[in-house]
Formats: C-alpha cells, sequence, structure tokens
C-alpha cells in the first residue's frame, strides 16, 4: 500500500514578517554635545616672602607677607596675611576681603634706615627685640582656631630648649632670621627665651581650662604626648602624667 504526502499550504497561522516601524523622532535628531565650561581660575594662594600689592590702597605701595594662615570665611577657604607695606607698616589682611596682586617691585622697609634685602623688620612686628622674641606664634593664640588646636600649638612650643642647637632653632622660627647670632649675642638670645617661656606658661595655664572644656579627652592625649619641657606645667595644673 503506498502512502500518499500531501502537500500542505500555508495556514492561517503562518507568522507574518513585522512591517518596518517608522523612524521615531528622536532618530532622527542630531546628537547634542554639550561642552563644559572651564575651570574658574583658582584663587592665588600666598607664602611667606612674597610681594604682593593691595588694589584698593595702592598708598600703601609693595608689601612682603611675613606670615600666611589658611582659614574660612563664610565656608569658603581664604587666608589671613600679615603684610609688611613699605609705605603703611604691618597690616593684617583676609584675602576675602581683599584680594591682593602680585607686585613686581620688591618692598622696602616703612621705616627709616639703610641696607637692602630683608631685616628683622621685615619678619617680626614693630616693637623692641625683647617684646617680639617673647611674643608667641599666631597659631597658638589664634582666637579664630579651636582652643583645641591652640592647645595642641602651645605644647608643640615647649619642644624648645635654652640650650645647644635647640636654642638657635627657637630664635630661628621666632625671628625668620636665618643666622639669628648675626643680630643678637648668646647672652641675648637665653634672655630673649626665658621671657618667652614665661609668657608660654602663662598662656597654657589660662588656656587648658578652656580647652578642657571644649574636648577633655583631646587634652589629655595632646598632653601624653607633649615634649617634656611641658611636663612640669601640666603637672601643676593636673594635667596628663
Amino acid at each position: 500500500m503506498c502512502s500518499r504526502r500531501s502537500r500542505r499550504g500555508p495556514t492561517r497561522f503562518t507568522a507574518r514578517a513585522a512591517p518596518p516601524r517608522p523612524a521615531t523622532r528622536s532618530a532622527c535628531l542630531t546628537k547634542r554635545v554639550i561642552t563644559p565650561m572651564p575651570p574658574a581660575p583658582a584663587e592665588p594662594s600666598w607664602k611667606t616672602g612674597d610681594v604682593v600689592r593691595h588694589p584698593v590702597k595702592p598708598e600703601w605701595g609693595p608689601g612682603t607677607v611675613v606670615s600666611a594662615l589658611a582659614t574660612t570665611q563664610d565656608g569658603k577657604p581664604c587666608q589671613r596675611l600679615n603684610i609688611r607695606f613699605g609705605r603703611a607698616g604691618l597690616k593684617t589682611i583676609s584675602t576675602a576681603f581683599a584680594p591682593l596682586e602680585r607686585a613686581d617691585t620688591p618692598a622696602s622697609p616703612a621705616s627709616g634706615g639703610g641696607g637692602g634685602g630683608k631685616t628683622w623688620l621685615d619678619h617680626a612686628e614693630a616693637g623692641n627685640p625683647a617684646e617680639r622674641m617673647a611674643k608667641l606664634p599666631e597659631p597658638a593664640t589664634d582666637p579664630f582656631r579651636t582652643p583645641l588646636q591652640r592647645f595642641q600649638a602651645t605644647l608643640d612650643l615647649y619642644k624648645y630648649q635654652d640650650t645647644g642647637g635647640s636654642l638657635i632653632d627657637w630664635a630661628t622660627a621666632q625671628s625668620g632670621l636665618a643666622d639669628p647670632l648675626a643680630e643678637f649675642s648668646r647672652h641675648d638670645l637665653e634672655a630673649f627665651f626665658q621671657r618667652f617661656r614665661n609668657n608660654l606658661d602663662q598662656h597654657l595655664r589660662k588656656l587648658a581650662p578652656e580647652a578642657i572644656r571644649a574636648d577633655s579627652a583631646g587634652v589629655r592625649k595632646l598632653a601624653a604626648e607633649a615634649p617634656a619641657g611641658a611636663h612640669n606645667t601640666l603637672r601643676r595644673l593636673n594635667i596628663g602624667r
């Protein structure tokens, strides 16, 4: 018996090819390229020795930056600068309020007297040498810093001693002079240091209670790591060892 194979034609269930979709509007649009804006120029960061001008006070002439402290104003970073201007003397200026300009002409001393280059007056405030050398550095006294930051900066000053190279290191840091012995005798430096240390002890005694109220645990930790020169004063204050 012969089998008969029948040929089947297309049925209604045969899949049909989907018609092409019309191009959408988005496909016809050219891809938009956004060019990023160039970054705003960074504010200049001033450092000790830079020569600047105050654009609002041109009569002051050029000034030399003698100290620079990073700080903030309304949440924005800025600097607080001590600048010795050739015609106005020492000024404290915040870059948040005074956009300084770089000056090409070196600043000359505000007071009379010959001699070129930087002198003692370029690195210290007005007053006699003993007062200037006895003055505590700004990080230890700056009211814009937290009590704990001032406490730490104060303790760090006890690393200096009145003997050997430590005395010269202190005089160099305190005066800004490369060779303090070119300006003062060693006997002078020892007398200056004794006055400085007395001021440092008094400052620590006044600052410690404020720092303890702000962060007692932080004070104890810093006291435990303090230089040996601070231990006697800390013991009298019943702090640390």
